[in-house]
C-alpha cells in the first residue's frame, strides 16, 4: 500500500477522518501573474494542453507557477519534486509525491511540508483526491514526529489546467467546493499565495 493506492473512501476509513464540502477561500484576493509567468504558460499550454501527456503538463504548466512561488518567497519556501516520501509504512504513508511544497530552502530530502501537490491521472481530479489526502496525512504525521506544530496541511490535485484544493484539519478533510481554472490565472496564484502566506506565518515548533 502506498498513497497513490488510496481511493478518498479508503483514506477516511484508515485515518478516521470526516469529509465535507466548503469553501476554502471565502475571501480570495487575486494575485496577478508576473510578465515572466505569463510568456511561460503562453508557450506552456501550446506544447502541454493539446493531448500533452502528464509529464508535459507537469513541466510546462504545474512546475512554472510553483517556480513563481519560489521567486516570491525565496528561501522561506522549499519545493520537492518527485521525492519518495517515506513517514509510515505500515500504514501506507509512503510513495512516491509528484510536488510537496516545504517551509525553508529545498533540502535532499523533504522537511516541513505545507502543501501537497497531485497530477490528476487521465484528467480525472476526483480519482486524485484519495492520494492526496493520504500524502497530507503523510504530512501533517511527518511535522508531528519532527516536534513542529502547523494546524493545518493543503492539498491540490490538478491537470494543470483544473486545480482542485483540498484542506485537512486535525480529522477533517474539506474538499473545496470551488474548482480553479488556469483561465484566469490570478485566481489560481490567490488560492496559492493565500495556502503558502497562511502556512507559513502558522508554522511554528512545539514548545
Amino acid at each position: 500500500m502506498a498513497y497513490g493506492d488510496f481511493s478518498l473512501a479508503a483514506v477516511l476509513d484508515s485515518f478516521e477522518l470526516v469529509d465535507r464540502y466548503d469553501s476554502l477561500f471565502p475571501a480570495l484576493q487575486p494575485i496577478e501573474p508576473s510578465a515572466w509567468l505569463l510568456e511561460t504558460l503562453n508557450l506552456g499550454r501550446s506544447l502541454a494542453l493539446p493531448g500533452g501527456s502528464e509529464k508535459a503538463r507537469s513541466e510546462f504548466l504545474i512546475a512554472p507557477l510553483l517556480l513563481e512561488l519560489e521567486r516570491q518567497y525565496g528561501d522561506q519556501l522549499a519545493i520537492y519534486s518527485g521525492r519518495n516520501f517515506e513517514v509510515d509504512r505500515d500504514r501506507g504513508l509512503t510513495g512516491e509525491c509528484d510536488f510537496i511544497l516545504g517551509k525553508g530552502k529545498t533540502a535532499l530530502l523533504v522537511r516541513s511540508p505545507i502543501f501537497c501537490l497531485v497530477e490528476a491521472k487521465r484528467d480525472d481530479v476526483e480519482a486524485g483526491i484519495g492520494q492526496c489526502a493520504a500524502q497530507m496525512v503523510g504530512a501533517e504525521a511527518f511535522n508531528r514526529s519532527q516536534g513542529e506544530s502547523l494546524p493545518q496541511i493543503f492539498g491540490c490535485v490538478t491537470t494543470g489546467e483544473v486545480w482542485q484544493f483540498l484542506r485537512l484539519h486535525q480529522q477533517q478533510l474539506t474538499v473545496d467546493l470551488d474548482r480553479y481554472y488556469l483561465n484566469p490565472l490570478n485566481l489560481v496564484l490567490g488560492c496559492l499565495h493565500h495556502i503558502i502566506a497562511t502556512q507559513l506565518q502558522e508554522f511554528a515548533p512545539n514548545a
